[in-house]
């Protein structure tokens, strides 16, 4: 009776044990994922706006929302890049003068 009390309670521990690493690995891949999409994120920003900087014009007299710069398209639409490396259009009215 005691063996078997004995193989229970170790059985009872492995098992608490395994749940544990499952919660474990799955927080450690939830972590991964997040970082892959920031780093993703970042790289595609600074590819548009490498790009960006190349084929159109800076303007440098005004900025956009929080410091953004400000780029002018080939029809002369305005707009400023996201953290996701997407165009964000902007409007003549709303573009702020730089503080230097």
């Amino acid at each position: 009776m005691k063996k078997l009390l004995g193989i229970s309670i170790l059985a009872l521990l492995v098992g608490f044990s395994s749940a544990n690493a499952q919660d474990t690995t799955k927080k450690v891949t939830t972590k991964v994922k997040e970082g892959a999409v920031k780093t993703g994120n970042k790289a595609a920003e600074l590819a548009s706006k490498g790009k960006n900087a190349v084929t159109d014009k800076v303007y440098k007299d005004k900025e956009g929302p929080n410091g953004k710069t400000i780029y002018i398209d080939k029809r002369s639409n305005y707009y400023w890049i996201d953290k996701k490396g997407h165009k964000v259009p902007i409007s003549k009215n709303e573009l702020r003068s730089k503080e230097s």
